[in-house]
């Protein structure tokens, strides 16, 4: 059996990391033969709640949880993690603006930088699934210099997984028969679902996904909103965010980050080289592929007008968050 690996979860009392926990220890992200020690991160208010989620992992008796450490200390938190799910945040409460949550949060993301640049491995890899998440992981690493740019990134894996998942519905197949479905840009209402370079397997045969739908009208209008608002719409069904899904896909994101994303692309918020005339320095969702814990940008895709168009506003956006997320850092 392999040494275990340090994994923190920040936010580790909340929904999210309720459900985060047990694929972690169960060893669906980082295999069935690598244990885990489980670093749980909370702040002080909820280090009681967190005790009743230790008893629980512990009830669950699982064969590769090495050991679990809750605490509201970051440093102690972080120390020596070779990957770290960065879940907590302030979440966005009515009236509350996104400027608000902006500001919170970044001070959180500045805070846990630091930490994570003094105690944690140097090879960190780092998931911020807290929003707003892709300013949020700019704000991590650049407080934490030490650690290299490329390993932090951003969670759209839950976007594209709600993407995939109605496309499959729409042309009636199995979600796994749909592959290569893109989110580029921001995870919020501007991030840009892209449908025009996925495949689908129909009848034992791959085809083109447009070709299999048929509708260009559906692919550019409905698929696009409906991604975008599905996070709104399940807090209007659920009264509390996404959590259940919201897990699966940062187990998703960071298990074929350590262990390989195979023929498939996946979508990562990761930090941009200007690649399709994105805006350098923002932490930016592209397709990439992933093998031997390093991702790479997919190339040569054709970006339609229409694509452009997207890719532009959710651009402007990001740089603009950045700049408030810097602002925010001077006060």
């Amino acid at each position: 059996m392999a040494a275990p690996i340090k994994v923190v979860v920040t936010g580790a009392a909340g929904q999210i990391a309720y459900s985060l926990l047990y694929q972690v220890a169960s060893g669906a992200v980082f295999g069935p033969d690598q244990p885990v020690y489980l670093h749980l991160l909370d702040i002080a208010p909820m280090m009681g709640v967190l005790e009743g989620v230790v008893m629980e992992l512990a009830d669950c008796a699982l064969p590769l949880l090495a050991g679990v450490l809750p605490t509201a200390n970051p440093e102690e938190a972080f120390k020596d993690v070779a990957a770290a799910f960065l879940v907590g945040a302030m979440p966005r409460r009515e009236g509350m603006e996104r400027k608000d949550l902006l500001s919170a949060n970044v001070r959180i993301f500045k805070e846990q930088g630091q930490a994570l640049d003094k105690v944690a491995r140097k090879d960190v890899k780092v998931l911020v699934v807290g929003n707003p998440a892709n300013t949020n992981a700019f704000i991590c690493a650049k407080y934490a210099p030490s650690i290299p740019k490329e390993n932090f990134t951003a969670m759209t894996r839950l976007d594209q997984n709600r993407a995939q998942s109605q496309l499959a519905a729409k042309i009636g197949v199995p979600v796994q028969d749909v592959k290569n479905v893109i989110i580029w840009g921001n995870h919020s209402s501007t991030q840009f679902p892209d449908a025009s370079n996925s495949v689908v397997k129909v009848g034992g045969a791959e085809k083109p996904v447009p070709a299999a739908v048929n509708d260009d009208n559906y692919l550019k209008t409905t698929f696009v909103s409906t991604v975008q608002k599905r996070g709104a719409a399940v807090i209007a069904a659920r009264k509390m965010s996404s959590a259940l899904s919201a897990a699966k896909a940062a187990s998703d994101h960071m298990r074929d980050w350590f262990l390989g994303s195979g023929d498939r692309w996946v979508s990562m918020g990761v930090i941009s080289d200007g690649s399709y005339g994105t805006p350098r320095d923002v932490v930016y969702s592209f397709p990439v592929t992933t093998s031997n814990g390093k991702w790479k940008i997919v190339e040569g895709l054709t970006i339609s007008d229409f694509a452009r168009e997207k890719l532009d506003a959710t651009g402007k956006e990001l740089v603009e968050e950045k700049q408030d997320a810097l602002d925010v850092c001077k006060d």
